[in-house]
């Protein structure tokens, strides 16, 4: 089987598809091409409306994945070029999917998570095989259905001396703590950039906080951070994860004092995201020796600066000096996802999702 496969993420900060061609002939592997492509604005306004229920939502959500995959398919064959790569030398694309709905263990006592994807048709696009569907199995056998890169992060970063931390900063933050003696735990911290994003947009019309600049002018507001603190999520021990079914704006709007300014709920956002990740680094990752941060939220200087100094024995640093950019890290992961799948290897789940023991995920749609 060849060792070429291709991953394809788009997260919650719904900022567009990362897609990345990757090697794994080598123990570790090597991202041969990259591609980042916008999402178009009504597609993303479809999604982010698909995340609460509204009129005729099967159709509209139909509709949404097939427009997803031909983003998707567009990405592959993007990353495919930069490489000079032909379709039929990939073994697989392992494709996400777009997040709508997640509700592990509720209602039911399994619940549901839901990732818009309609892999048959990105098979038919493409000519290449295609595993999707990554997190479904485990929340059928008891778990979150997320986070699943840690099962990456462990063999990507893992390995070394002393407590390492992967920080994955997209819509929602995750955590990973690999431990020297081989354990490792994984969770959803809390929002990270959904909110922040929300609120740059709304208040500069811009998609995001370039930098974390527009955060850096404003001053936290000590009420609003602890009100926001008070979410009964942020002290829930893991396995857990969430999402913009919880972390959305509905849930901050209301807890807004009047008259804030906006650079100031900017600072506030940023300083929740930095604190919560903080914390949570406190109590599940003891001894910290170094964070690594992954995701979009990377790349904001200001937030990066906070957890620096909220975490002081730590170091803090990008993903990218350890060889891999922050934003191929979720992609690669789901292409490792897609290997792990077509070898049929399941994954020790429990001390990251709480599922019920070892699990191969996903499922596969012949090219």
């Amino acid at each position: 089987m060849s060792e070429l496969f291709i991953g394809l993420m788009s997260g919650t900060s719904l900022d567009g598809v990362d897609a990345v061609l990757a090697d794994f002939a080598q123990a570790l592997p090597r991202v041969l091409a990259h591609a980042a492509l916008p999402l178009p604005a009504d597609l993303r306004a479809q999604l982010l409306a698909l995340n609460t229920s509204g009129p005729d939502e099967l159709h509209r959500a139909a509709l949404a994945a097939n427009a997803l995959m031909r983003c998707y398919a567009d990405a592959v064959r993007e990353v495919l070029v930069q490489a000079g790569m032909q379709a039929a030398r990939v073994a697989a694309i392992g494709a996400h999917g777009q997040t709508v709905r997640h509700r592990p263990q509720e209602f039911d006592g399994t619940g549901y998570t839901l990732q818009l994807a309609q892999p048959a048709l990105l098979a038919e696009l493409t000519g290449i095989r295609v595993v999707a569907d990554f997190r479904s199995r485990d929340v059928a056998a008891g778990g979150q259905g997320a986070p699943l890169a840690p099962f990456f992060h462990r063999a990507m970063f893992g390995g070394g001396n002393g407590t390492l931390g992967v920080l994955n900063l997209g819509g929602i933050s995750n955590l990973t703590v690999l431990r020297p003696d081989g354990s490792q735990l994984g969770f959803d911290c809390g929002p990270a950039n959904a909110l922040l994003d929300f609120w740059s947009e709304r208040h500069t019309g811009r998609p995001f906080d370039e930098g974390g600049a527009w955060a850096a002018t404003g001053q936290v507001l000590p009420g609003l951070l602890q009100a926001l603190l008070a979410e009964p999520y942020f002290s829930r021990r893991p396995p857990k994860s969430t999402g913009r079914d919880l972390f959305n704006p509905a849930w901050l709007l209301p807890r807004l004092p009047a008259q804030a300014a906006p650079a100031d709920v900017q600072a506030t956002l940023a300083e929740l995201t930095a604190r919560s990740c903080a914390d949570a680094a406190g109590v599940h990752a003891p001894g910290l020796a170094r964070l690594v941060v992954c995701g979009g939220g990377a790349y904001n200087r200001h937030l990066m600066a906070r957890l620096q100094a909220l975490l002081p024995g730590a170091q803090v640093a990008s993903s990218e000096a350890l060889g891999l950019p922050p934003l191929q890290v979720e992609a690669a992961a789901f292409a490792w996802l897609a290997r792990k799948a077509l070898r049929n290897e399941p994954l020790e789940l429990q001390s990251t999702t709480g599922a019920q023991g070892a699990r191969v995920l996903g499922a596969v749609w012949p090219a």
